[in-house]
């Protein structure tokens, strides 16, 4: 019986794979724990429907991460902070004060771990990496101003 495997199977195959297996093995374990369906036509179209579709929503979130990063390169995100004798903040900058002036200043909703920052505790002038996923990243420049 021809079956394909839902889920990866130790010493059968890994999910997506169409593997032609004993009857009894088929119906008994992999079909009864939801391992596998039982390779038909129509289970097979829905399948690569849906691997049609997972790929093409990568290549969308792709392109917007691409876009994403040719607008990040162009942003200067200014932050005010209380600062002390000799240009020092109280506290330093962290990655949740930079995600959310990008947020408030320029409508840009990126995730706090996406970024790379130095330690920031005095005024000027820094460069922020931020990672977009699929392999890119970018380099967005950060000036902290005092209040």
């Amino acid at each position: 019986m021809k079956v394909l495997l839902v889920k990866d199977v130790a010493n059968l195959g890994k999910a997506g794979e169409i593997k032609d297996v004993k009857d009894g093995y088929a119906q008994n374990f992999l079909i009864a724990k939801g391992l596998a369906k039982a390779a038909t036509n129509e289970v097979l179209n829905k399948y690569k429907a849906e691997q049609r579709k997972i790929a093409e929503t990568k290549a969308l979130q792709e392109a917007e991460a691409k876009q994403m990063q040719g607008k990040l390169g162009e942003i200067t995100l200014k932050i005010a902070k209380k600062t002390g004798a000799n240009k020092h903040l109280f506290g330093s900058i962290t990655k949740e004060e930079i995600a959310s002036e990008l947020e408030k200043q320029y409508r840009i909703s990126i995730d706090k771990k996406a970024f790379e920052i130095p330690q920031i505790k005095e005024l000027g002038s820094y460069k922020v990496n931020v990672k977009l996923g699929f392999g890119l990243s970018s380099q967005m420049k950060l000036e902290i101003v005092g209040e």
